[in-house]
């Protein structure tokens, strides 16, 4: 199923009909449809599409021989041998000569892993060949953070000022999950939202036609399911031993935050600690934060940043016994009551998308540049204190947030602890914006309207 991706479609298409020569490279997390979005593109169109594979370089290279030999050409076109990679984009260079074509490279990071030097190579070509007067559109794809961000991504990699666009594709957020996965009441498909991540590949894997008990059972509760092995397969892609990745995601899914504290529970240094972190916030697993308003240090923290990870580790390791033994319903009920506090985080991150949404639409008091959240310690009371969200514009205007995930509507205390904590801040202009997925009591609405604060309700 293709949904949504117009703005990155689109991207593609402007530069398919800028008929010059244009290097794209289009990158994203596994399984988030990069190549479902080619597919889409080559509709209609001129296309090579080549697959690279965890193979020798010399079967990859005549795969993309073969590719280029049957692509259809006029019969005044004349192909020469192809012996080498630098022969493949100087034939190339001959099919584009007149017609637009475009080559589609995917699954780049095996093209690199099979032959030293491809991207150097590549883009010898483009500075010698392509770029001057080709009308070659070359689009690279791949989805390993490591090899994209060193190959075509970074400062120092070959493709930097050689390219012409970049398109980085991300999971859906919740609000296009639920308007290209409908079928769902907003509460099941927060739900669904929250252990899919809004990764389309694991969005398709839901059946709207079952309960939430009953996908969750079937996608993660089941040995033989595709989510079941997913967090290890992503991981193996990357790095050569999870013994301490799983242990350190593990750590973090049951609460802790501060490298110190993961150290400690996984029985390592704190800067090897530190460098496993490193590798999985490359990698786009783990989040790190500093609190809004404050410089990084003493008080960073990391979390699961991807949200089907962070339901994995949380709750299959510690269930692994059952569900190997076919005891999913068992599974269920040990789950089933922690549901809410997972959905608390997840929550959180959906009103952060509201937020930065009507940001962008233009429909806040004021421009915001930069969302966040805050924690610390409450000076009068002693006492930790958080904030879910935090925003500021400027040294005067602020947004401050609260969540409230319960079965209940908010209350009027939810609201009396948003106000005591947004006085820690300085600000001047200070938006209050409450957060329920069950709405608000009329105390709690009557409140709000007096001092102006903003309640939004989950639907």
């Amino acid at each position: 199923m293709f949904a949504g991706r117009e703005s990155e479609l689109r991207k593609l298409e402007n530069a398919y009909e800028s008929g010059k020569f244009e290097c794209v490279i289009l990158h994203g997390r596994w399984r988030v449809g990069k190549t479902a979005l080619l597919r889409r593109f080559m509709k209609n169109k001129k296309t090579i599409y080549f697959a690279a594979q965890e193979t020798s370089s010399r079967e990859n290279l005549d795969d993309m021989r073969r590719r280029i030999e049957s692509f259809p050409r006029d019969s005044n076109v004349k192909l020469k041998e192809i012996y080498s990679y630098e022969d493949v984009f100087q034939q190339l260079n001959t099919l584009a000569h007149s017609d637009r074509t475009a080559l589609i490279i995917d699954d780049y990071q095996y093209l690199v892993a099979s032959h030293r030097g491809i991207s150097g190579l590549i883009c010898e070509q483009i500075d010698r060949h392509l770029a001057a007067n080709s009308r070659l559109m070359l689009i690279i794809c791949g989805s390993s953070p490591t090899v994209m961000e060193k190959e075509t991504l970074g400062y120092a990699s070959p493709f930097h000022g050689r390219r012409t666009a970049l398109i980085e594709l991300l999971p859906f957020t919740f609000f296009e999950t639920r308007r290209y996965y409908g079928g769902y009441s907003p509460f099941d498909i927060a739900v669904i939202f929250g252990v899919t991540g809004g990764v389309p590949k694991y969005l398709e894997l839901m059946d709207p036609g079952l309960q939430i008990e009953e996908n969750i059972l079937k996608t993660m509760f089941d040995s033989s399911s595709f989510l079941f092995e997913e967090p290890s397969n992503i991981l193996r892609r990357e790095v050569r031993d999870l013994t301490y990745y799983n242990a350190i995601l593990k750590s973090i899914a049951c609460g802790r935050s501060k490298n110190s504290e993961i150290a400690s529970s996984v029985s390592l240094e704190t800067s090897a600690c530190t460098a496993y972190l490193k590798n999985l916030s490359t990698l786009g697993v783990v989040g790190k934060h500093t609190p809004m308003t404050e410089k990084a240090g003493k008080k960073t923290i990391y979390d699961i940043k991807d949200s089907m990870f962070r339901f994995w580790y949380r709750f299959i390791p510690k269930n692994i016994s059952l569900i190997l033994s076919g005891q999913a319903d068992r599974t269920w009920r040990a789950t089933a009551s922690e549901i809410p506090s997972f959905m608390s985080s997840v929550f959180n991150d959906i009103c952060r998308e509201w937020l930065i949404a009507q940001n962008n639409a233009g429909r806040l008091p004021a421009r915001f540049v930069e969302f966040g959240r805050w924690w610390g310690i409450d000076p009068v009371w002693k006492t930790d204190a958080t904030l879910p969200i935090v925003a500021y514009a400027d040294d005067s205007n602020a947004i401050f947030g609260d969540c409230v995930w319960s079965d209940e509507p908010a209350q009027t205390g939810s609201l009396v602890s948003l106000m005591e904590r947004s006085r820690l801040f300085r600000f001047t202009q200070k938006h209050l914006y409450l957060f329920s997925r069950s709405g608000f009591s009329e105390e709690c609405a009557d409140a709000a309207h007096r001092v102006g604060a903003n309640l939004v309700m989950f639907e």
